[in-house]
């Protein structure tokens, strides 16, 4: 049950009318129409009254934890949060629509009065701009569950036709696909792996050493001379006489340079986690920054040492599933697109599906390989029935998602079957019914749609670090898309309307 507090209301400044520019008039009334669409339809409201109340639980969790009592938190400071709730909302969904970075969303802010008024930082007497450090907490104050709940809400309440459109927004139609999400890594070559984590280790024990803990070893800058060198060395390799031999004779001196590092870092490792308190200055929290990132390099190097050395000086094959594709990113794998441009990518599959006008109705990133489209297909319309109560009138997808599985499932449930048959006799015999034909022209635009929301919404690669905060990325975008989606037809039906009232 959602609490509902009261909240008083702040005077704001009035905004100076721009004129003589049509782009920038629709565009800032696609940004009104979301606005309103947030206050009138409580999606706002919600999501703020059910972090407030996470929060009050976090507060109380850390209260027991500690073993003192925790008092109820004031009017006041109930109203302060519920001000930052709203803000971080709104501050999320603009950068999606802006400057995904912090540093140029902060500034593009401090800008435009425009954006000053969404976000809610245009007081009467001053400008309050949040700094890059408050966007990144901003974007981490709500979860994925809950940002998904709202954009189901919001999907739900555009199926029922509460959100102010004369546009029928219907399940008739649900077009699915998958895609790739990369994830901001290099080329996952085997001995820059090494190089990595030579040059991470030797500049953490570079920071500690900054910070009044020494231990005896020689200088560290030479261990990162001495991996530079040995990089130029592979990297040449190739072009000169014999290179398969001098790769793997460069490759063991990397090897026995990685096993020296580690035994150093190792050491200072458990020197600051026992002594950091009277042998350094530095703080609690970034002890263990340190400690995690040491504990991540120390725990992945010697495996990415062995599939060096499989690949390398084995010349064996080394499986997908074992492979290491990174030193800092876990949870990604190599993904077979077979494209012109992209014949193997590295990231996340993403499977999508939208409705007839554009509507991202489902999505999910995966966090382990995909077992394929076909069984992605079955797993999405049970997903669709949970949030609309109903199935879509019919899903349509490409051979990919053919299978007799999906066959069966479709004709149980009733949906209707305009997924692309594998068989050419098959397509040719369906493409003469005229719906079948319909939707599979249709589904060329989910391409697009796919399009929009990696480059648009997301950047690529998606400049996000970790599997759960590139899970709440991508449900984010979604949600970011959906209220433009839904802002760009109310443009349509007003422009309509001035028509025929000025005809």
């Amino acid at each position: 049950m959602v609490k509902r507090i009261a909240e008083q209301l702040e005077f704001r400044r009035a905004r100076i009318p721009v004129v003589g520019n049509a782009e920038y008039e629709r565009f800032e009334w696609r940004l009104v129409f979301i606005d309103r669409l947030l206050e009138s339809s409580g999606l706002e409201d919600e999501a703020v009254e059910v972090g407030l109340i996470r929060w009050e639980a976090e507060v109380r969790a850390e209260a027991a934890k500690v073993g003192r009592g925790c008092r109820k938190p004031s009017a006041r400071v109930l109203a302060r949060w519920r001000r930052t709730l709203r803000q971080a909302l709104r501050c999320n969904l603009a950068r999606y629509w802006t400057e995904r970075p912090y540093r140029r969303f902060s500034r593009r802010l401090a800008e435009s009065p425009l954006w000053q008024t969404f976000c809610r930082v245009d007081h009467l007497d001053f400008v309050r701009v949040p700094s890059k450090s408050a966007l990144d907490r901003y974007a981490k104050m709500f979860p994925e569950g809950e940002v998904r709940a709202l954009a189901n809400r919001l999907n739900r309440l555009a199926v029922e036709g509460e959100v102010g459109l004369k546009t029928r927004i219907d399940l008739e139609t649900s077009l699915s696909d998958s895609t790739c999400v990369k994830a901001m890594i290099h080329f996952p070559t085997d001995w820059v792996l090494l190089r990595d984590g030579v040059r991470t280790l030797m500049k953490s024990i570079l920071v500690i050493r900054r910070h009044g803990m020494k231990r005896r070893m020689p200088e560290p800058e030479q261990f990162l001379r001495s991996i530079n060198r040995l990089s130029i060395a592979m990297s040449q390799s190739r072009r000169r006489e014999h290179g398969r031999k001098l790769r793997k004779r460069v490759l063991r001196e990397m090897k026995r340079l990685s096993k020296v590092v580690m035994r150093h870092a190792g050491r200072y490792r458990e020197e600051l986690a026992k002594n950091w308190r009277s042998q350094t200055d530095l703080k609690e929290g970034h002890v263990r920054v340190i400690l995690n990132r040491l504990d991540g390099i120390l725990a992945r190097l010697p495996v990415a040492i062995r599939q060096a050395h499989e690949r390398l000086i084995g010349e064996r094959l080394v499986a997908n599933e074992q492979k290491i594709l990174s030193l800092y990113e876990r949870d990604l794998h190599v993904i077979v697109r077979g494209k012109a441009d992209a014949e193997v990518e590295f990231g996340n599959t993403l499977w999508l599906t939208e409705q007839g006008q554009g509507l991202i109705i489902d999505w999910k990133l995966l966090k382990d390989i995909s077992p394929g489209d076909a069984a992605l297909m079955r797993f999405s319309q049970r997903r669709i029935h949970e949030v609309f109560g109903r199935h879509a009138g019919s899903a349509v997808g490409d051979r990919g998602l053919w299978s007799r599985e999906n066959v069966r499932y479709l004709k149980d449930e009733a949906i209707f079957n305009a997924l692309c048959p594998r068989d050419p006799a098959e397509l040719g015999k369906r493409m003469k019914t005229k719906r079948f034909r319909q939707l599979q022209r249709r589904r060329a635009q989910t391409e697009g749609r796919i399009g929009i929301l990696k480059n648009v919404f997301l950047g690529r690669p998606l400049n996000t670090k970790g599997f759960e905060n590139r899970q709440g990325a991508v449900t984010w975008a979604v949600l970011g898309h959906n209220l433009w989606r839904l802002s760009a037809l109310a443009w349509t039906e007003h422009r309509q309307a001035e028509k025929k009232k000025a005809a």
